[in-house]
């Protein structure tokens, strides 16, 4: 038995990779959130190519702060805690990983049957690569999020 009075609460806890999901979900969803919000509120811009161009750099701008959350927040908490970051992966971990991973897909799949076979009849271009994003981001914050409940709950596979 590990004596934890020494340790923090975060530490003694809450595994290194519950933090990594709880970081990575906070970059997407501040990141990405920002994004899907800014992209709504402006109006069309004058061609397509504009559109097109704008999207594009607000896509790149919502990417590099979710990186540098992602980044920062990973430094913190592997500067927190340094033996649990490197503890390799153990089946329970893996387990957690395939079922997160499993959950996801399902919300991918269905995002992009939305995507690709329905949507192409009532939008184009920018709608359409929004909404794959947007797909593609809500199966990530799935993954991330299946693999936090698995954790909290004690989830064993």
């Amino acid at each position: 038995m590990t004596d934890t009075s020494d340790m923090g609460l975060a530490e003694a806890g809450v595994p290194f990779r519950e933090k990594s999901a709880w970081v990575a979900i906070a970059g997407m969803v501040v990141a990405y959130g920002a994004y899907f919000i800014v992209v709504s509120a402006l109006p069309r811009a004058g061609s397509e190519i504009d559109e097109t161009l704008r999207t594009i750099a607000l896509f790149g701008i919502a990417t590099v702060i979710r990186l540098l959350i992602l980044g920062i927040g990973t430094l913190v908490i592997r500067s927190g805690s340094p033996a649990d970051a490197r503890v390799p992966s153990d089946e329970r971990d893996r387990a957690i990983a395939g079922r997160s991973a499993a959950f996801a897909y399902y919300v991918l799949m269905a995002g992009m049957i939305v995507v690709g076979i329905m949507m192409p009849f009532n939008a184009h271009g920018v709608a359409i690569t929004n909404a794959a994003l947007f797909w593609l981001v809500a199966a990530e914050i799935v993954r991330y999020g299946t693999t936090i409940s698995a954790y909290r709950r004690g989830w064993h596979g």
